[in-house]
């Protein structure tokens, strides 16, 4: 009886007891399925499939092999954003780190005046004790600070060019920070004046090496302009600026808008410095830009605050005077306007009096026409020898008493005006200067305005024609035609021209030296060079001449096909009509084979006027026309068949 309710009493127990052992072990089941199901749906969603998830009860099991450490650690906060991270076991591998790429070389080089410090990483393989004693040479009494780190990696195939392209950068720039890395140098320096920049520019640009990219960032402090200058001008040709000044980039910007309004085409610059007379000097230029554009010709000139406005000959009165009030008006207080209406001049019964001066590309000059007396004749030879050179004046003017009293001051400036040159020439009259030429100076218009208006005074009146031609500009580095020629000289040397026996046709062993002249004539420009053919005596005359020609064309198409300028060269047989060596002989036949390049020199004519017989005895006697032609010659001996 008192076990039978013994049992009545614990049965419920047993059975509530395991029904809870039941219910919790399905629970369990559902919550590991859940677990696992959700964090394999957040791990798909961060595209980490190479996860797999187990579950144990509530512990959350994270297994796979991880590609790398970010990867792993990207799949643990994904878990973690759908469980408890303290439920979640990393039993996860990560792969041999065998195929990591190599670190990102560079090197950060900064370069003042107490010395250089290099920071950076560099590869093993670099030389770093004869990088560092570069550093050395180049900072002289400077510190080397060595913040260098290297890495035992492969470095690119460029690093080598680039680093050793900037340690040579690095000697012409003693105020500089360099940035290499393999495949790019970055450069950013400051240069005393716009000259050195220019010229710097370009020589790094030259000695860049094939397949770098190089960017620069070269300052020059802004020069001082003094007087601070503007010339433009509305003519048959155009408008242009024959000088222009400005004090900031934003006063340039204006300007150079106001003279596109007035019918500038095409590019133009201003020059930026310091030493404007007026923080309205754009206002200014604007305003005398836009009247001289309603002149419909003309010019204006700045120096400092004077302003000179010339209106084109036979322009109404009317008109001339409402513009130039209007001007006269709006400008700022501080600029004075001179306005001038020229008047058609009256012709002396000798003609116009005007003074000539001619500088030739070969350097000689001739001076011609008029001049105040002997003493003034004297004094502009004596100045033309001083600036040229004293073998290339020569001097055939005439005297004449009843020039304008200014007259010696304008020809001695407009000899001045000439040196600034390269070649080109300068007539002085009465009431205008002109000077026209080529230069290798992209400020030489501007420099000449200057000058004009610094020594003959704002009220002078000036015309300037001045074509910059890069091949002239000292900064680039162009070879002179002298150069060139003999340069070619020295490339082919002992070498010879080849070509196929008996025909025109180039052999395969003229490929080098010919790649040679082209990478050399690419630099010289437009120059007139001859391509001269030459052949023995064997064989017909008529035949080796045509033989001649044909191979003197050959060697231009080759040039031309190498994107060699050639517009401007020229091809001539001679056949055997110029032998240099005895036919006579296998050796002296085979020196007469020869292709010839030879630099063609225009003919300088001799002075026409010389106004007396002590100019015309002087004119006998050192007025010799130049040499047309320069017989220097750079020679290959062709194949040594017959012809």
């Amino acid at each position: 009886m008192r076990l039978s309710a013994l049992l009545t009493l614990a049965g419920p127990f047993a059975a509530a007891g395991a029904l809870s052992l039941v219910a919790a072990y399905f629970s369990a089941g559902m919550v590991e399925t859940a677990s696992k199901s959700s964090v394999l749906n957040e791990l798909d969603r961060a595209e980490l499939t190479w996860a797999e998830v187990d579950t144990n009860g509530l512990q959350v099991f994270l297994i796979g092999t991880a590609p790398d450490e970010a990867a792993r650690f990207q799949a643990l906060a994904s878990a973690g954003r759908v469980v408890d991270a303290s439920r979640v076991i990393d039993q996860m591998l990560v792969e041999d780190p065998e195929d990591l790429a190599p670190p990102r070389f560079s090197i950060e080089i900064l370069r003042n005046d107490a010395g250089i410090s290099a920071i950076g990483l560099i590869p093993t393989t670099s030389d770093r004790d004869a990088l560092l004693e570069d550093f050395r040479d180049i900072a002289g009494d400077g510190e080397v600070s060595d913040l260098l780190d290297a890495a035992d990696y492969p470095a690119p195939d460029s690093w080598p060019d680039a680093l050793d392209y900037a340690v040579s950068a690095l000697r012409d720039l003693p105020r500089s920070q360099i940035s290499v890395d393999g495949e790019r140098v970055a450069i950013k320096a400051m240069t005393e004046n716009a000259e050195d920049r220019t010229r710097l520019e370009s020589a790094l640009s030259r000695r860049k090496p094939d397949g770098l990219r190089l960017s620069m960032d070269i300052s020059a402090p802004r020069p001082v302009i003094t007087p601070f200058a503007l010339r433009f001008v509305l003519d048959e040709n155009g408008a242009h600026f024959d000088a222009c000044s400005a004090d900031s980039e934003d006063t340039r910007d204006r300007i150079l808008r106001a003279a596109s309004r007035a019918g500038l085409i095409g590019k133009a610059s201003c020059t930026l410095g310091l030493g404007v007379p007026s923080r309205r000097w754009a206002d200014a230029v604007e305003l005398s830009i836009s009247k001289l554009a309603q002149l419909d010709g003309g010019s204006v000139t700045f120096s400092n605050a004077d302003i000179t406005l010339e209106a084109p000959e036979g322009t109404p009165q009317a008109q001339f005077d409402r513009i130039v009030g209007e001007l006269e008006s709006a400008l700022p207080q501080v600029f004075a306007l001179r306005a001038v209406l020229p008047k058609t001049p009256e012709a002396d019964s000798e003609g116009t009096a005007e003074f000539t001066a001619t500088l030739a590309p070969e350097g000689g000059v001739q001076l011609r026409g008029r001049l105040t007396s002997e003493v003034a004749r004297q004094t502009a030879d004596s100045y033309a020898r001083a600036l040229f050179g004293s073998d290339a004046v020569y001097t055939a003017a005439r005297v004449d008493d009843g020039l304008p009293r200014d007259w010696p001051v304008r020809t001695l400036t407009a000899l001045e005006a000439l040196g600034a040159l390269s070649n080109g020439a300068v007539t002085v009259t009465p009431d205008l200067l002109t000077i026209s030429g080529n230069t290798g100076n992209t400020e030489a218009a501007s420099e000449i305005a200057t000058l004009l208006t610094e020594k003959l005074g704002e009220r002078a009146r000036f015309d300037i024609d001045v074509t910059y031609v890069e091949q002239l500009d000292p900064s680039l580095g162009i070879p002179t035609p002298e150069e060139c020629e003999a340069r070619i000289v020295d490339i082919i040397g002992d070498r010879k021209i080849t070509f196929e026996p008996g025909s025109a046709t180039l052999d395969a062993s003229a490929k080098d030296i010919l790649d040679e002249l082209a990478e050399l004539l690419k630099t010289c420009g437009d120059i007139p060079i001859e391509i001269g053919g030459h052949t023995d005596s064997q064989g017909r005359e008529v035949m080796n001449q045509q033989l001649s020609q044909d191979r003197a064309q050959s060697v231009l198409e080759a040039l031309r096909g190498r994107l060699v300028p050639v517009a401007s060269y020229t091809v001539q047989g001679y056949g055997e009509a110029t032998p240099i060596a005895d036919n006579g002989t296998e050796d002296g036949r085979e020196a007469n084979r020869r292709i010839e390049f030879k630099l063609l020199k225009p003919a300088t004519d001799p002075v026409a006027e010389t106004g007396s017989a002590e100019a015309q005895q002087e004119q006998d006697t050192t007025g010799a026309p130049a040499e047309a032609e320069q017989d220097t010659t750079a020679e290959g001996a062709e194949d040594t068949t017959d012809g």
